[in-house]
């Protein structure tokens, strides 16, 4: 059982500046470690390592950096040079016209009414993970446990049940790639150009094309058959058009944004389940508090969609994982031209850094904020919009926002009405390669509720 004056595991920040060696080295472990401490007492940190860099924190600087002036803020070369060989040139990674084109084309496919739709899906990944857990002895790693329901889940909302699709080539391909080469370089922390190798990076080729070679078959045997009676996302991307040009997506347009929503689909609302199960496990009357919210909804069965507006507790529990581990953490621009960010002179090629991770645990903009307190998100409690950011802001908001808390709800709730989460002596590690992941896993101890 927690006690009062503990606080959920965090990632210790640095009180000296680092040189450009022990950057890269940090870097290359955790990229969390680069934020110094005083990040979350100061709006913003400016420095040089290899190149100019700013650390933004501030809310009204992030609203010029996300939303006002976005497109003179492209995502960093150090993105495009982790994600491009993943994923292509597909909105994640896009900029400009052809990020606009594609956004718009896919949007329909996230409309409410399709995301709602696709709840049985979730529910039904919810029971089998329930039934899983409740039959597992001794402590479990629940982070393995909801990486498998989430790819389950993202699988079947996007090839259906596809006998071509070879889901455990792709998981395999993208685990291989995340944990080899989505590390930064020395090079990247330099600031060298793209087209030097980073070696790292050398070595991804054969999974990478493999997962492609999968993916490009699974939309073949689409076009052949005709889409589905009840339309997963492969049917509507393939639909979905640019409302100003009528143009399509491309066969390879559609497997690179396909690819992306597989990764970041999976991935990310894994993180924030085994997040907010390693939370209630670390406060026992949060967790009581959720479970009963829970049975008075559900009664014993599995959450639905519908069952989402019954629940704001769970909710809460959440935002508030998504607020302390967000998964995308630390997020990076390059800057196109001259501005002033917080009174600070920015420069075009300076780096400007987002790191979510510190912005949200601010000194400055939350009260106590390395505790656990899910009441920070309960109705009627204001904060600036731009000092919460677990899915980006402005007009490249993360497009799967309302499918991914629609998950996370449906597969919590399930889960905390039936089973109790107890910690056990293995504290996991907050450490960000490409998300935030809980190094060495999430060991708790799992047992059936009465």
């Amino acid at each position: 059982m927690s006690l009062p004056h503990e606080f959920p595991v965090r990632v210790p920040l640095h009180r000296k500046p680092l040189g450009v060696l022990a950057s890269a080295m940090v870097a290359r472990r955790n990229v969390l470690e680069l934020i110094p401490e005083i990040a979350v007492r100061q709006p913003m940190v400016s420095g040089k390592t290899g190149k100019r860099w700013h650390m933004v924190m501030d809310p009204e600087a992030l609203r010029v950096v996300l939303k006002d002036r976005v497109e003179d803020y492209p995502k960093s070369l150090v993105t495009r040079l982790i994600l491009g060989p993943a994923v292509g040139c597909s909105m994640f990674v896009a900029e400009g016209a052809h990020w606009r084109w594609q956004r718009l084309a896919a949007a329909p496919a996230f409309a409410q009414r399709h995301v709602e739709a696709l709840g049985p899906v979730m529910s039904a990944a919810a029971e089998a993970s329930a039934a899983r857990l409740a039959s597992a002895e001794g402590p479990v790693d629940v982070f393995a446990e909801m990486v498998a329901a989430t790819f389950e889940v993202i699988s079947d909302v996007t090839f259906s049940g596809d006998e071509g699709f070879d889901r455990a080539a792709v998981h395999h391909a993208i685990d291989a790639y995340i944990a080899g080469a989505a590390r930064i370089s020395v090079l990247d922390v330099l600031g060298l150009p793209g087209w030097i190798p980073r070696p790292g990076r050398l070595f991804a080729g054969a999974d990478l094309r493999r997962m492609k070679r999968v993916a490009d078959g699974a939309i073949r045997a689409r076009a052949a058959a005709g889409p589905r009676r009840v339309p997963d996302l492969l049917d509507l991307l393939r639909a979905g058009a640019d409302p100003e040009t009528g143009r399509r997506m491309t066969a390879a347009e559609l497997r690179d944004n396909l690819l992306t929503f597989i990764v970041a689909g999976h991935e990310t609302t894994a993180l924030t389940l085994a997040w907010s199960l390693y939370l209630l496990a670390f406060d026992p009357g949060v967790q009581a508090r959720a479970a009963i919210e829970a049975d008075a909804a559900l009664g014993g069965r599995v959450a639905t969609a519908a069952d989402l507006p019954r629940l704001p507790y769970l909710r809460q529990v959440v935002e508030e994982a998504l607020r302390l581990y967000p998964p995308a953490a630390f997020l990076s621009r390059t800057a196109r031209s001259r501005d002033t960010l917080g009174g600070r002179e920015v420069r075009p090629g300076d780096t400007i850094m987002l790191p979510i991770y510190a912005l949200h645990r601010h000194r400055l903009l939350w009260d106590d904020p390395d505790a656990f307190d899910p009441d920070r998100f309960a109705p009627g409690v204001s904060r600036d919009r731009f000092a919460f950011l677990p899915f980006g802001a402005g007009p490249r908001i993360c497009i799967g926002a309302s499918f991914a808390l629609q998950e996370a709800v449906i597969i919590l709730a399930t889960l905390v009405s039936r089973l109790r989460f107890a910690l056990t002596g293995r504290r996991p590690e907050p450490r960000m390669i490409l998300t935030l992941r809980p190094h060495g896993g999430v060991w708790l101890q799992v047992s059936r509720r009465a």
